[in-house]
């Protein structure tokens, strides 16, 4: 019997790509083992960012009300069965290998790739687990994802920008039309976006799906001290959901993660959950940040979670430029007295020059390193260098093999009022939570 391990290595290596873009394959293995759904609800998320965060605020809620929750996400920071949660708790090594093994049994010929293997895992737990609702988290794109497969009774697209073009198209209206994909004739559309490509817009029309939009739909409305979510009845211009109580939805204080963009993506998931009706149960109050001093482990990881104070240590998995924008804003609502040191990697296929620009002088040094020991898509620290000096010709910039030992100097230079950033790719944020110690 192959250990998780061993099946992760071998899936790596039956399918001629890494990524190959179709849904005949995996739907016909698919097929042999049953169809069967992963649970009685479905929800289906897509976007170029913000989609994790999406999954953990639905989870959160659907959770908090009560019901039986499955997540898939993807990619993973430190374990892979961070991919397959079941109540909130990832899957055991032994419950993903029998999964591994049914799926080998059923596929005959047919290859699979790395992502339709989890994939059809996650929809085989799940549909044994006597789950209420699974939320599954778009690998890429979404028309020709692995994750659509499934009808979802709820789609959302948090987000529309430029990321993985090679796959996807040169621009957001290529992008966005692929993401509309995971829509579906009838059903609710959820659009994180106040202005969305009109393709994404213009295919949801087409099939006849129930678009709601972030701004003109749903949205939060300021209050004294909290934040009221609205939704738009077609037959009035303007009103607060009734539901949850007479108060409507009202989020007290702080989100539980940080950045103002993750407001957009709360309100989609409560318009997602709103507009599946009494086919589910929640509770907005999960989304509020613990009180001071209480210990809690994060919503989720990676999201501009801090790892330390004097001086602050702050990790992001963004690794793109709208996701570098998002960062960059943040920094400039939370500055510090002292220096702004960037611990900073990136795959090679991606937008270094893009990302950096958007940050241009708010990180005053940069400590770059390369990510040839984390992925095989790792892009060398020399050639980082370059392509950081492409987009800030005059940046202060130390190079080091690895993350750690880029971690190591920027903690041996940094004054207690300081902040240390890494960010740049999930393999930048893994070696840093390996050396800060467990989830």
């Amino acid at each position: 019997m192959k250990t998780l391990s061993e099946w992760l290595d071998y899936q790596q290596h039956i399918h001629a790509r890494g990524i190959d873009m179709g849904l005949e394959r995996v739907h016909e293995v698919w097929q042999r083992m049953g169809a069967k759904r992963p649970a009685p609800v479905v929800v289906t998320v897509g976007g170029t960012n913000g989609k994790g965060s999406t999954v953990a605020f639905l989870e959160a809620m659907l959770r908090a009300g009560g019901m039986r929750v499955g997540t898939y996400t993807s990619p993973h920071i430190l374990r892979y069965n961070e991919r397959v949660r079941v109540d909130g708790i990832e899957v055991g090594d032994a419950t993903l290998v029998a999964a591994f093994e049914r799926i080998e049994s059923a596929r005959g010929s047919t290859t699979l790739t790395y992502f339709e293997f989890g994939t059809l895992a996650a929809f085989d737990i799940f549909a044994r687990a006597g789950l209420d609702v699974a939320v599954l988290e778009v690998g890429l794109g979404g028309r020709l994802d692995a994750v659509n497969i499934v009808d979802a009774d709820c789609s959302i697209v948090v987000t529309v920008d430029l990321d993985h073009m090679e796959y996807l198209g040169p621009d957001r209206e290529s992008i966005g039309r692929e993401k509309a994909g995971i829509f579906r004739p009838g059903r609710p559309a959820i659009v994180g976006e106040t202005r969305p490509p009109q393709s994404l817009l213009g295919h949801a029309r087409a099939i006849g799906a129930r678009v709601e939009m972030l701004g003109r739909d749903f949205g939060w409305e300021p209050q004294v001290g909290a934040l009221t979510w609205w939704h738009r009845d077609p037959a009035q211009p303007r009103y607060v959901a009734p539901a949850q109580g007479a108060a409507g939805i009202v989020l007290h204080g702080e989100l539980a993660l940080e950045g103002a963009f993750q407001y957009h993506n709360a309100a989609s998931a409560i318009a997602a959950l709103h507009a599946l009706g009494d086919r589910v149960r929640w509770d907005v109050r999960a989304l509020q940040k613990p009180a001071a001093g209480a210990r809690a482990a994060p919503l989720l990881a990676g999201r501009l979670q801090h790892l330390a104070s004097r001086p602050d240590l702050v990790i992001d998995v963004g690794h793109n430029p709208q996701a570098a924008r998002e960062l960059a804003l943040w920094l400039d609502r939370h500055p510090v007295a002292g220096t702004t040191r960037a611990v900073f990697g990136a795959l090679a296929d991606k937008d270094v020059e893009g990302v950096v620009a958007a940050l241009g002088a708010r990180i005053d040094r940069w400590y770059l390193a390369g990510l040839v020991d984390e992925s095989p898509r790792g892009e060398t620290t020399a050639r980082l260098a370059a392509r950081v000096r492409v987009a800030i010709p005059d940046a202060v910039c130390e190079l080091y093999p690895d993350i750690p030992s880029a971690l190591a100097a920027a903690r041996a230079a940094a004054a207690p009022d300081d902040r240390i950033i890494a960010f740049g790719s999930f393999h930048v944020v893994a070696p840093v939570l390996r050396q800060a110690g467990p989830l």
